[in-house]
């Protein structure tokens, strides 16, 4: 059995053929670790080791690795067969700087100090195989508690982070169906990053300070090549977590795509810089976009001009209209689940009014949408009334004040009957004709001072009546 003694009774022997390596060994004792110890005696062979123990009590027997007229194995052999109660370690001082130390597997110098204090504290019997059963317990039992205190740690992060981000509004409020498997996926994603930041953080700090290196180790730390198990886990976990969310996404996907046959449909256009919706059943134009509360509206998504992308935040689903004619109409199902006002955005960066291209999105019951669209089928006999509504509708405000403001193109205030001068240095009067003209063929009279910036396409939808209206609104701004 051991003894429990202080660092400055352990008597060492050491067992080497070269004269130096006792001197470098006291340095590496007193200088590297401030370790005080009893050189008891110094032999070239297990014989004479055998023969010093027999005589007098030896705690620790050196042996010099990179002595080759030493047979290791002999010590192996000898000091495994459980012969004696005296510890047994090889120490290589090759390199003047460090030395390393070997107790079954070999420990670097900046952890001998640890293994020495394990070795001091226990007072059970062990055997004198290297350290194997008493030594690689304990490192086990270190491991382990590390492991563990490391392993709350993460856990109580997680926790803590999951908590934080449930008191902060991270979405607005889900007002579809489409919206709850979307948050669902949400959730779970922000809980698995949650906690890989914990897994990550957390192992890093506590390496950095329960590991970090002793003051004055100036030594090497222990070389690694790697590790085939722990490489293989790596890869496998990651692969697997990947793999599931996938699925995940995919089962999400089909819920939010998935088809009521007798959803309404509407036609939403872009152009810059406003939106256009279209109700086909009920032959409705509009500039707001206004939903009966839980019936799936499937929407067919185009562009006039240049790629627009439709977003209501409440809604979480997003999708990008493309110009270039009916081959690029693209649909977008919703199923509002909220009465309520909500805002649609581009999401889409579309020129230098694009933070201004909003819209209302109104989400009413099905009593009060009925009554929208009586509203809207009812024409009105007023053609400035009419030219108003289609002025609006058809976005010919967003880039024309009514209040002579100076937008993007030039004010609609005063503008009829009033002295146009263009960009080529012609002056033209602003009569039905250039109205006319402006509409179905935007380039073709540039004001000057403004760009060249109006679609070319922007008149095709509009009917001679409707321009007719428009021109009888302009000619009330006086």
């Amino acid at each position: 059995m051991f003894r429990n003694f202080s660092r400055s009774s352990v008597r060492v022997l050491i067992a080497s053929n070269h004269g130096l390596f006792r001197h470098g060994l006291v340095s590496l004792f007193k200088k590297k670790l401030g370790l005080k110890v009893e050189i008891v005696g110094e032999v070239t062979s297990l014989e004479g080791v055998i023969e010093a123990i027999a005589k007098r009590p030896v705690d620790l027997v050196i042996v010099d690795y990179d002595d080759e007229q030493l047979n290791r194995e002999d010590f192996i052999a000898h000091f495994v067969s459980g012969k004696g109660q005296t510890r047994l370690i090889l120490v290589s001082l090759s390199n003047p700087e460090s030395a390393m130390l070997y107790d079954r597997r070999e420990l670097p110098l900046s952890q001998f100090e640890a293994w020495f204090e394990g070795w001091q504290a226990s007072a059970e019997p062990r055997p004198a195989s290297f350290g194997e059963a008493g030594f690689n317990h304990r490192i086990r039992s270190n491991r382990m508690k590390h492991f563990v205190v490391a392993s709350i740690l993460v856990i109580v992060l997680t926790v803590l982070l999951i908590f934080g981000a449930g008191q902060v509004r991270l979405l607005p409020v889900a007002a579809s169906a489409q919206a709850q498997p979307i948050d669902q996926l949400f959730r779970l994603m922000f809980f698995a990053i949650a906690f890989l930041f914990s897994l990550i953080v957390v192992f890093m700090l506590y390496s950095i300070v329960v590991f970090r290196r002793k003051k004055e180790d100036e030594s090497d730390a222990r070389h690694i090549e790697g590790n085939t198990k722990l490489e293989v886990t790596w890869t496998t976990i990651p692969l697997v977590i990947v793999l599931g969310l996938s699925f995940l996404g995919a089962r999400s996907l089909a819920e939010v795509e998935r088809p009521d046959p007798k959803a309404l449909e509407v036609d939403v256009i872009g152009l810059q810089w406003t939106w256009r919706f279209e109700y086909p059943r009920y032959g409705i134009v509009s500039n707001e976009l206004v939903l009966p509360v839980n019936k799936q509206v499937i929407l067919y998504l185009s562009s006039q001009d240049v790629i627009h992308s439709f977003w209501v935040p409440e809604f979480r689903v997003k999708q990008d209209l493309l110009p270039g004619g009916e081959e690029f109409v693209r649909t977008l199902r919703i199923t509002p689940t909220q009465i309520g006002s909500y805002k649609v955005r581009c999401a889409e960066l579309c020129g230098i009014r694009h933070a201004y291209m909003e819209s209302p999105v109104i989400v009413v019951s099905q009593a009060d949408f009925d009554v929208w669209v009586a509203q809207q089928t009812g024409e009105s006999t007023d053609p400035v009334e009419r030219g108003r509504k289609w002025s609006t509708q058809y976005g010919c405000l967003s880039c024309h004040s009514l209040d002579g403001s100076k937008l993007v193109g030039p004010t609609w205030l005063g503008l009829f009957g009033s002295e146009v001068k263009l960009t080529d240095g012609r002056i033209v009067i602003a009569d039905e004709a250039y109205i006319i003209e402006s509409i179905r063929n935007p380039g073709a009279a540039i004001v000057e001072g403004y760009p060249n910036i109006m679609p070319a396409n922007v008149g095709q939808d509009l009917s001679d009546e409707r321009i007719q209206d428009i021109i009888a609104f302009i000619k009330t701004l006086r």
